[in-house]
């Protein structure tokens, strides 16, 4: 890619992106993307061909080893001072890479900014949220499943505020988040244990952990079309999930061998089968109608 006034590398992950990563890509080199690497992670579309026509860097992955391995192997190949890990079914709106880069040139102690995510219809994706308490991850997993607007998910999710400022949060979604070089390089990206899912939490996590600040930027604006990207093999997807969810109790809060692990990993696999049989019922209202 032709250098630009953005000093930042955008790094794509894809898996049978084809429908999605043309538009995705235009959207990236038009804003002014240093560099753009796409990862393509075993795809048997036409991902890799369509990455190629942009002419930006493609790096072929023969077995589908997970969203955050993919990204760690693209970053390898970038060297500017931010990075942008993006999904194949985001769009950037102009503008928004200069605003990453101005929200991090404010505080040297910012490590990762995430920026606002609209749905396609335009509403505002909760992608800046709270790290939960085992309490409110219990409420929020159960809750969520049937009343999505009761309180523990309110809070988890920061519904209550308006995501029209600026301001620090605990994480931001791996669907669109930039890292600081030299942060990603302290927390050594992200942790490969995780499949999908949740990796994105872990990462911030770990960002703040090293005394880094983790940021929602307003002014960048990415449109996030939710699902297309992990729209194959629901329930492998699903699993990957909820195992995502004991990890991350497990390695990062200390959970195995305390006295509520037990319960973590019975509640997380009743979620799990709750999950199954909500979206098998949903399944087959579809086919009724």
């Amino acid at each position: 890619m032709m250098p630009s006034g953005a000093p930042v590398a955008v790094v794509v992950v894809t898996h049978n992106s084809a429908a999605d990563l043309a538009p995705c890509l235009e959207s990236v080199c038009a804003d002014g993307a240093a560099r753009v690497v796409v990862v393509d992670n075993a795809s048997s579309d036409d991902s890799v061909q369509i990455a190629r026509r942009f002419g930006v860097e493609v790096v072929e992955d023969r077995e589908n080893r997970g969203y955050g391995t993919a990204a760690n192997l693209g970053v390898e190949h970038t060297s500017e001072p931010y990075v942008l890990i993006l999904n194949p079914d985001t769009l950037l709106r102009a503008g928004t890479l200069g605003s990453l880069v101005t929200r991090f040139e404010t505080d040297t102690r910012i490590g990762a900014v995430g920026p606002r995510l609209l749905d396609s219809d335009g509403s505002i994706q909760q992608s800046a949220r709270r790290f939960p308490s085992i309490g409110t991850a219990a409420l929020h997993g159960f809750l969520g499943l049937f009343w999505a607007s009761n309180p523990a998910t309110r809070r988890y999710t920061m519904a209550d505020w308006d995501h029209a400022s600026p301001r620090e949060v605990d994480w931001v979604s791996g669907a669109a988040v930039a890292v600081r070089r030299d942060v990603w390089d302290t927390v050594g990206g992200f942790d490969p244990g995780y499949w999908m899912y949740v990796e994105d939490v872990d990462l911030c996590w770990r960002v703040r952990d090293t005394g880094k600040t983790v940021w929602y930027e307003p002014a960048g604006v990415v449109v996030h079309a939710i699902g297309t990207s992990s729209g194959s093999e629901p329930l492998r997807l699903l699993w990957a999930h909820h195992r995502s969810m004991l990890r991350f109790e497990r390695v990062r809060r200390g959970g195995r061998g305390g006295p509520t692990w037990p319960v973590v990993v019975a509640g997380v696999g009743v979620r799990f089968l709750l999950t199954v049989v909500k979206q098998a019922w949903a399944g087959r209202k579809r086919v009724r109608r």
